[in-house]
Formats: structure tokens, C-alpha cells, sequence
């Protein structure tokens, strides 16, 4: 029957509406099981109940047909979710007779759930005028297909396919940006994209070597405009987006690589995809999200150079309005060739919510969804709402509906005046607690006066994004001056640098790694202690950089184990004599910095104990221990939804750190991306921690949430956290504070 199974898929992929597809399977499953009935029926969440939509055997009825949920033997398999497969169906206890449809003579009944992403979105149904068991090929048979099917149904939804009248399209994709808006759509598709570009040869190389220097010089050019236009925007870690371009622009190797391809007859165009997507490949690979998504960056790159390998000038988008852009990939010169003025909103197809794209949207604060998918038709010059909080647009809404989302804005625009005007306010809660707000940095130095402001210093600077760009391993020297920047920008400010965390998970460019799986392979503190020379450089920069300052942090990743730890306090150890040494013939002083281990491999939290007198802090990696604890691969659509840091586990490991650290006397921060989300940082502080890192943007609102808190409160609802067994029972006791203190506009419309 499988041949038969590809063929109903292949035939109903061909059909040119939903009707028509489901028309076809009805009647193709009916000749395939040699059933007298096929009947599919869809969940329709607003009556709260299964539509009959498509039939082969029964009669059409001029009226709706439909069962509430659990009702009869389709509501039955609904509620089950699962398949049911009876001989005689009029004896079911949940059988229920349908008038008008001729179902009468049909004794035998399968129904199988058609599931897609854990929701029951209908049910598959094949009957049978013989009193009989559908045997179990024919029961795998119709699993199979309903399994095929949910993924063509959950396509139809997006797309609006099958909504009645009176209903509004609903786009859920991931929420990029927060915030509200409400505008009319415009479809943008102008943009050439990488996977269009078919392999074509040259004739005439230089004339295509020619046609690559003209459309780089153009790029860079371009790059630096942009850099200029959001000058006075924009924050310094912002604006190092279009440092990065520039910077790979100027690359030898991307330069050499791409005319390697020419001169090997490659079209200019060819070559470039060629050669991005090489690149690309690498990045895509890691298990780090925030360096995982540099890979669109790297597409969006070779994107801006096919543009200029056929164009002049960059378009301008000339809108008479406000605007929700809806496009297939969004890049940072499709948002610099808008007026900020008329950009309500964006919608993309493609991206995520740590790409650029979504990094300048936050900074310009944007709001937008990515990972959309619908039908460009469906919402050209509609009214839409864009709700950057849930991560959904509803296209021409009702009049009450877009009030209410109206409402929203305006409470938007004062509460984010709010909090920025007492950013620089301390982070004291409403009964005398006093919560340390750091800063977790990574793209550029961060060096802005206005990124320093309003924090008490850096929880986690990554120093890996600098090799992960260069050409080679950047010498000591050059790692001495960036962090000397970095130090000197933060003076009488603790500085964490965590050492550097690449490997099997970050390959180097200039350093080929390939494993089954990188994400629990050579990375972190692995690939440092297999490599002392490279390690050692990095110290004795650090430790340089840190004379003068003394405001040096050195952060440990990956440790899983107490000997990994010894090794690297050997070298830590060894680097710090050979600097110490050289400050003395330079009549200067090195002063010792602290050494602390992040906390993020689940074997680590059975090691606390032996910490005492080795390290002294300690740093939670909430983002890799969520996702170690619970086996969840958070980037991985069909799973991602299990990957919870307020999983009662990830809370039980956050107890037991807490409590070690307190025993051993020795400090602990959180620097996951739990510690920048408003329910997250109220349960930390609630659990007793006192010292919290983030990204930027979450700073202000995050100070002036825990501002507002009591933490006496706070340690009542940890308690009663800690007895719950899901993540759910935790986020609507959060909530349900928040929402108590008038802050429920900080995380209002979140999706589950």
C-alpha cells in the first residue's frame, strides 16, 4: 500500500485548492482501502466542534454538519487523539446518529486524529457497510495519510485557505520585536535570493571578476551609508551589524575564495552563491543560537552583492502612510531604504528572532514576526495588526478587536517612556532589595556611553564573535587592544569575559571541525584545553588588558568536571606568572582577577561541592542547562516547544546551585536569557537570587518591573513554584502577580 500512499500524497499536491485536494483524497483513500466512505472533518475552535468539509460516500447536506468536541464517535477520536477502529458503530457507547447524510448503512468505522504540532486540527474517518475490524495495514494506512495530511491542513490555515466569512486569518509565527501595530499590509518581493541562482559558466573571466569588484565596492559603500543613516539612532552594539558586513567585505579569504570560482568559469552570480552558502553552512551548524543565526547575516551579504551585480541603485520605498512590510527576508538595506516614520511593522517569511533583521527592529523598536508563513495575496492592502508580543498577525480584524489593539499601543508608547526615564534609577525592590543588573555583550565592544548607562557592569562578554570573523587566529596583541577597550569602558565596573566557547558546535573558518553531533562534542573549554597555545594567548591578553583597571572577570564555559577545571586553572595559573612578571619589569601591578565556571552542564551540579577554594563565582548558563536538562534542541521546530526554562526541573537545578553557592560562600549570577525575562527575573529574585545578566534591550524594563516587586512576595510565589509539576502551573502564578502590580502591559499577549 505504499505505492498506493505516494500517490494519494502526489495527487492531492496537485490539486489547486483545498476543496479540490480534499475532494481528491476522499475519493482516492476510498479506491486505495476499498472503503465505501472517506470523510474528513476539520476542528473549528470558535463552536468548538468538527465540520464535515469533505466526503466521498455520504450524502452532501445543504446544512452544516458538525459534532462538538467529544461528541460521537469523531469526537471521540478528537479526544483521544488517537485512532479508534470499531466493527459495529451503532453500538459504541459514543456513537451518535447524524440525520440527512446517509450514514445508516455503514456498519464499520476507522477514524483516525489528524494531528500537526500536538493539536488536533481534525479527523480522518473511512467506513464500511461490512461488520468488521479494519485489519492493522489499513489502520497504519490511515495514520499515515492523516499524518500527511495535518502538514497540508496547517499550510491551508496559514494561507487563510479555508476560513469562513465571518473569520479573521490569523498568521502565528515568533515573536522578533515586541510591540504593537496596526496598518496597512504591503507585499515586498523585489529582493534577489541565493537559492534562485542556477549554476552558469563564463566565457569572459575578467569581465566577471570585473562585475564582483564593482558590486563589492558598491556594497561597502552602502554599508557605510547605512552605518551613518542610523547613526544617531542607534547604540554602538547595534551599528556593528553594519561594521560585521563591512568587515567580511574586506576579508582576503571571502575575496579569494569567490574569485577562485570565477577564474574556475564560474558566472559571477554563481560564484557568489557558491561560496555564501559555504560559509553560511559553517555558522548554521553551531548549537549557540545568537551565533547560529550570523548565518542569515552571511546570506543577506551575498544577497546585497547578486542586487548590485544587476543594479545600480537601491530602491526607495515611497509610502504615502504607515505600513506593515511583508516580505520573504528581511535585511538591514530593505529597513534602511524605508522612512522610520512610515514603518509600523514587519512580517517575514524567513529569518529569527536573533538575526540582525530583528536586532535593528528591537533598537528601532519595531515591532515584527518572523518565520511567517502565508499568502502574499491575503494581506497586500489589508488592515492588519502586527502583535510582536505573541508572535501573531490578524488580517482585517473586527472594529472592536483593532480597539482594543489601539488601546495596547498608546499603553506601549507610555510605558516604554517610562522605564526609560528611570533607567539609571538602582535596581532596589519595593521592600529593600537590592538586585545587581548586568550586561551580557557579544557582537561589538559595547563601548557606547549610553549602553553603559543604567548597568552595574558586564555579566558576560563573548569573546569568540572576533575569532569566529577573522581569517586566522587574531594575535595577542590584537585581543589585548579589544579588551582594553572593553575594561576601559567600563571602569569601576566589573567586566566577566568568558574565555573562548568555539569548537565542534562553532567551527572556525580557518579551522575544520566535523562531528555527528557538535552540540555535545569538541566546544568550550574542550577545545581550549586541547589547544594550551591558543588558550594561553587569550589569558596573557586579558590579563594585560586588565593592568591599571583591575575590573577583569575570567569566566570558564563547558566545564562538566573537576579535572577539566584543574587543567584550565593550570594554564590560567601558568599566564597569569608569565604577565605578572612582565608588569614588574614594566613597573606595574597585575592585580589576581576572579575565576569563575559557567554553570551550564547537568553533570557540573553534582561537582559543586569540590568548587570551594578553586573558583570564585560562579555564572548560570540558563539557555544550554534548559536544554542539556531536558534533551530539547530549542531551535528545532518539532520539539521546541518542550524547551521551557521554567520547567520545574531547570527550577530544581536553579534551587540546588543557589543553595550550594551559599554554602560555599561563593557569588552567582544568571546570565541566560531567563534573567531578561520579565516572569523569569521575579522568580529568580523570588528564589533568592540577587545578581542578574541580559541583553540591552531588557535592562530598563527589567529594573523597573523588579522595582515595582516585593521580594518577600516574590519568595512566597518561589515557594510555591517549587511544588508545581509544569511549566504552565509556574508562568500563571508569575503572571498572575505581574499582572496584580499593573505590569501586565510587559508581557501581555504572550504566546504559550
Amino acid at each position: 500500500m505504499l505505492q498506493q500512499l505516494r500517490d494519494i500524497v502526489e495527487r492531492v499536491a496537485r490539486a489547486t485548492s483545498l476543496p479540490q485536494a480534499l475532494d481528491t483524497l476522499v475519493a482516492s483513500t476510498c479506491h486505495a482501502m476499498k472503503a465505501e466512505v472517506c470523510s474528513v472533518y476539520i476542528a473549528d475552535e470558535e463552536t468548538q466542534s468538527y465540520r464535515l468539509i469533505a466526503t466521498k460516500g455520504l450524502k452532501k447536506s445543504r446544512r452544516n454538519v458538525s459534532l462538538k468536541f467529544g461528541e460521537g464517535l469523531v469526537g471521540y477520536v478528537g479526544q483521544r487523539a488517537e485512532p479508534i477502529n470499531v466493527a459495529e458503530a451503532t453500538r459504541h457507547k459514543h456513537y451518535k446518529h447524524l440525520r440527512g447524510i446517509g450514514e445508516e448503512p455503514f456498519h464499520s468505522f476507522l477514524g483516525t486524529p489528524i494531528i500537526h504540532r500536538r493539536k488536533v486540527m481534525g479527523v480522518l474517518v473511512v467506513q464500511q457497510r461490512e461488520q468488521r475490524l479494519f485489519d492493522e495495514s489499513e489502520e497504519s494506512f490511515l495514520v499515515t495519510l492523516a499524518a500527511q495530511l495535518a502538514i497540508a491542513l496547517a499550510h491551508a490555515r496559514a494561507q487563510g485557505v479555508w476560513l469562513k466569512s465571518n473569520e479573521t486569518l490569523t498568521i502565528d509565527a515568533v515573536a522578533s520585536s515586541p510591540g504593537v501595530a496596526v496598518a496597512t499590509g504591503y507585499w515586498d518581493d523585489d529582493q534577489p535570493r541565493l537559492e534562485n541562482v542556477l549554476p552558469m559558466s563564463t566565457l569572459d573571466v575578467d569581465l566577471e571578476l570585473e562585475r564582483l569588484l564593482v558590486a563589492m565596492e558598491k556594497a561597502k559603500t552602502e554599508f557605510r551609508r547605512l552605518r551613518k543613516r542610523f547613526d544617531s539612532d542607534l547604540k554602538n552594539d547595534t551599528l556593528a551589524i553594519f561594521d560585521l558586513f563591512s568587515h567580511l567585505l574586506n576579508d582576503p579569504m571571502l575575496r579569494r575564495d569567490l574569485e577562485a570560482k570565477i577564474r574556475n568559469r564560474a558566472q559571477a552570480e554563481w560564484a557568489v552563491r557558491q561560496v555564501v552558502e559555504s560559509y553560511s553552512a559553517r555558522f548554521a551548524q553551531m548549537s549557540d543560537s545568537y551565533l547560529r543565526e550570523r548565518a542569515q547575516d552571511l546570506r543577506e551579504l551575498g544577497q546585497r552583492l547578486l542586487y548590485y551585480l544587476s543594479n545600480d541603485s537601491q530602491p526607495e520605498f515611497d509610502w504615502p502612510e504607515m505600513r506593515v512590510l511583508f516580505t520573504r527576508e528581511l535585511t538591514a538595506a530593505i529597513l534602511a531604504a524605508i522612512p522610520r516614520d512610515k514603518l509600523a511593522g514587519v512580517v517575514s517569511m524567513e529569518g529569527a528572532s536573533n538575526s540582525h533583521a530583528a536586532i535593528l527592529l528591537r533598537a528601532m523598536g519595531v515591532p515584527a514576526i518572523m518565520g511567517a508563513e502565508y499568502e502574499p495575496k491575503s494581506v497586500h492592502g489589508k488592515q492588519v495588526v502586527v502583535d510582536g508580543y505573541g508572535g501573531r498577525v490578524l488580517v482585517e480584524p473586527s472594529e472592536p478587536v483593532l480597539d482594543e489593539y489601539r488601546q495596547l499601543m498608546q499603553e506601549e508608547v507610555e510605558l516604554y517612556d517610562k522605564v526609560e526615564q528611570e533607567l539609571n534609577k538602582p535596581c532596589v525592590t519595593a521592600d529593600g532589595l537590592t538586585v545587581q543588573v548586568n550586561l551580557n555583550a557579544g557582537l561589538s565592544a559595547d563601548t557606547s556611553i549610553s549602553v553603559n548607562q543604567g548597568v552595574d557592569g558586564v555579566g558576560l562578554y563573548r569573546t569568540e564573535v572576533p575569532f569566529l570573523l577573522q581569517r586566522s587566529f587574531p594575535s595577542e596583541d590584537e585581543q589585548y587592544h579589544l579588551y582594553r577597550d572593553v575594561l576601559h569602558a567600563y571602569q569601576n565596573k566589573q567586566v566577566v569575559m568568558r574565555t573562548l566557547d568555539v569548537g565542534g558546535d562553532k567551527p572556525l573558518p580557518y579551522l575544520s571541525i566535523e562531528e555527528d553531533n557538535p552540540f555535545l562534542g569538541w566546544r568550550g573549554i574542550r577545545f581550549t584545553l586541547d589547544h594550551p597555545d591558543i588558550f594561553l594567548i587569550q589569558l596573557r591578553a586579558m590579563l594585560r588588558a586588565s593592568i591599571g583597571l583591575d575590573n577583569l572577570d575570567i569566566l570558564l564555559p563547558m566545564i562538566s568536571g573537576i579535572v577539566e577545571l584543574e587543567e584550565a586553572l593550570a594554564l590560567v595559573n601558568q599566564a597569569y606568572t608569565e604577565v605578572a612578571k612582565q608588569a614588574v619589569e614594566m613597573s606595574q601591578v597585575l592585580h589576581r582577577p576572579r575565576i569563575g565556571v559557567m554553570v551550564e552542564v547537568p553533570s557540573l551540579l553534582y561537582q559543586l561541592d569540590h568548587l570551594k577554594g578553586r573558583v570564585d563565582f560562579l555564572s548560570i548558563g540558563t539557555n544550554d542547562l534548559t536544554q542539556y536538562l531536558l534533551a530539547v534542541d530549542r531551535n528545532n521546530v518539532r520539539v521546541a516547544s518542550l524547551y521551557d526554562a521554567l520547567h520545574p526541573s531547570v527550577i530544581s537545578a536553579l534551587d540546588l546551585i543557589l543553595a550550594k553557592a551559599k554554602a560555599l560562600h561563593l557569588p552567582v549570577c544568571v546570565c541566560g536569557e531567563l534573567a531578561g525575562d520579565p516572569l523569569g527575573a521575579l522568580l529568580l529574585v523570588g528564589m533568592g537570587y540577587d545578581s542578574l545578566s541580559m541583553n540591552n534591550r531588557n535592562v530598563a524594563r527589567i529594573k523597573y518591573i523588579l522595582r515595582q516587586a516585593n521580594a518577600a512576595e516574590l519568595a512566597a510565589i518561589a515557594d510555591e513554584c517549587r511544588s508545581a509539576i509544569s511549566p504552565h502551573v509556574i508562568r500563571d502564578a508569575l503572571t498572575k502577580y505581574i499582572e496584580s502590580h499593573q505590569l501586565g502591559g510587559f508581557i501581555r499577549a504572550g504566546k504559550e
